[in-house]
């Protein structure tokens, strides 16, 4: 027989028992044990999904005994169905107090049944769904099925009353499920905080192989993660689970998650993560009803630019569509509501004004020099790079981005930087003596979310450091000046369509988003184009 040893923090009360290295104790929690009042578990099923047309799917719904209509409970979300034995390790925890009164929706994934199945095979959205990238199913638990399970009652007739409080609610599964858990988490963490992932599927079948990658970028979200795997995972043509899993693990460590692992030499089952799973919910439940914090990553540019105490902060909201960000020489900043619409202008003192004015969004030299963008109106055409001389004379100095949007100056106003709204490119440009531009390179590489073809940049800025800042899909995308993407901010409500730096220091980043514009205090200047050209430091390469 061959001997694993497991080793477990004090946290975990399991006995370290000689076995084969797929063969895991029973835990004693996952028993039903005498004196432990047992909960219910009610079996529905739907249909009606706008997220996932046409798909059929079943859920289970676990009732604690100790549950009362009067107080919503706390609420965990399993894919595949009912697995661990959750509904004996949940009477017995519960019983215990080891973690809240809390129902259980075990939820299988969507098929598109075929019109006849003597002759034709069903859709299985399971890897659609599970593996997918984006908020997809995020959103279809909360818009759809969590809702439907609240229209349901208990045996004895008993409202079901979910807490809609993302601290109060927990979500898991293995393989592709395990993976789907953590991306509803990952999109929504004010709605799920806490994650059971077994023998998670981290690899390359549908993008989530570039999960460590972003986790590091990404400013760090309110998330606690228990992680189980081992080491005779799969290894097949997506990738290696067990090394996936690692590498993983490693990534969240690195970006300050609160993150437990157990690592054995199991295969691709459930064996490990049911031995485990009573043991993983006192993780995730520790300390409830205490929220879960945000950690500090060790990611060099978050820790340079970001102040500990100021996140993003509402400036206003209700707009049509907030775009054009720009400051003047005094920091105040200036926004409109799309073509024709109303303008603003934010003062020093915070306070939102109407402004008459026509918003600028070209970027203008020290030496009088201006640099603009025109669009392309139809496939055929070709953006267009503008040269606007101080006489007002506009020459053309390129043409052939796919969208160009946004423009930039480096610090020492020797770079023209602009972004390519339908790629992930942002491109560079040398400016030569006469203010045209050459040396035209696809420069700068951005990260696009998985539901866009591109990464949708528009504004750009640059601060005094030598630092790009990138209005994107996925938040301001934060780059190096050797081109690579180094940092992420998301926004509190998704894609950002223009920024810009202001206040009388200009170190408040500003950043239109949608109908809402927030701003967001930093350890960084913006470099204006009307200021003396400075040179920053050298990149790190």
């Amino acid at each position: 027989m061959k001997t694993l040893c497991l080793v477990f923090l004090s946290f975990f009360p399991l006995l370290l028992l000689a076995q084969t290295s797929d063969s895991y104790p029973v835990h004693p929690d996952a028993q039903p044990q005498d004196g432990v009042p047992k909960g219910e578990v009610l079996k529905f099923t739907f249909e009606t999904s706008k997220i996932f047309p046409g798909t059929w799917r079943e859920y289970w719904v676990y009732i604690p005994a100790q549950y009362q209509p009067s107080q919503s409970a706390c609420v965990y979300i399993n894919q595949d169905g009912i697995q661990w034995q959750a509904p004996a390790v949940f009477d017995n925890l519960i019983h215990k107090k080891e973690m809240p009164v809390t129902i259980g929706v075990f939820v299988m994934h969507g098929r598109v049944k075929a019109d006849n199945p003597d002759t034709a095979l069903d859709r299985f959205n399971r890897s659609f769904e599970y593996d997918g990238l984006g908020d997809n199913y995020a959103r279809f638990l909360l818009e759809e099925l969590l809702p439907d399970v609240e229209t349901r009652k208990t045996s004895d007739g008993r409202a079901i009353h979910l807490s809609h409080n993302g601290n109060d609610r927990a979500i898991g599964g293995s393989s592709s499920g395990a993976v789907c858990a953590f991306t509803a988490a990952w999109e929504r963490p004010e709605a799920f905080s806490r994650v059971f992932s077994t023998i998670g599927t981290y690899v390359g079948l549908r993008g989530a192989d570039r999960d460590h990658t972003l986790i590091r970028k990404f400013e760090p979200k309110p998330l606690r993660i228990f992680l189980q795997d081992g080491a005779n995972d799969l290894n097949i043509y997506g990738g290696d689970w067990w090394m996936a899993n690692q590498t993983l693990e490693r990534a969240l460590t690195f970006s300050g998650y609160e993150v437990q692992h157990v690592w054995g030499e199991g295969g691709h089952n459930g064996k490990h993560g049911t031995a485990i799973f009573p043991d993983a919910m006192r993780y995730l439940w520790k300390g409830w009803p205490e929220p879960v914090k945000t950690g500090t990553s060790k990611n060099q540019m978050l820790t340079d630019i970001l102040l500990p105490t100021e996140g993003w902060q509402l400036v206003g909201e209700g707009y049509k569509f907030a775009e054009g960000l720009s400051a003047n020489a005094k920091g105040e900043v200036f926004f409109g509501e799309g073509s024709g619409g109303k303008q603003w202008k934010v003062g020093l003192d915070d306070k939102l004004s109407r402004f008459d004015g026509k918003v600028n969004t070209s970027v203008v030299a020290s030496n009088g020099n201006g640099y603009a963008t025109s669009p392309s109106t139809a496939a055929s055409e070709q953006s267009i790079v503008w040269l606007i001389r101080p006489d007002g004379k506009k020459v053309k100095v390129d043409a052939g981005l796919i969208s160009a949007s946004g423009v930039a100056l480096s610090p020492d106003q020797t770079l023209l930087y602009v972004a390519d709204k339908r790629s992930h490119w942002v491109y560079s440009f040398s400016i030569k003596p006469d203010g045209t531009l050459a040396n035209k390179q696809k420069y700068y590489w951005l990260h696009s979310p998985d539901t866009a073809d591109d990464a949708g940049a528009e504004g750009l800025r640059t601060d005094r450091d030598g630092r790009l800042y990138v209005a994107t899909r996925m938040g301001v995308q934060l780059c190096d000046q050797a081109g690579r993407v180094n940092a992420i901010l998301p926004t509190p409500n998704g894609k950002v369509s223009s920024i810009c730096f202001g206040g009388a220091n200009f170190d408040i980043l500003y950043a239109a988003c949608g109908d809402k514009v927030y701003k967001r205090k930093l350890h960084a200047q913006g470099a204006n184009a009307w200021d003396k050209p400075t040179k920053p430091a050298a990149p790190r390469l």
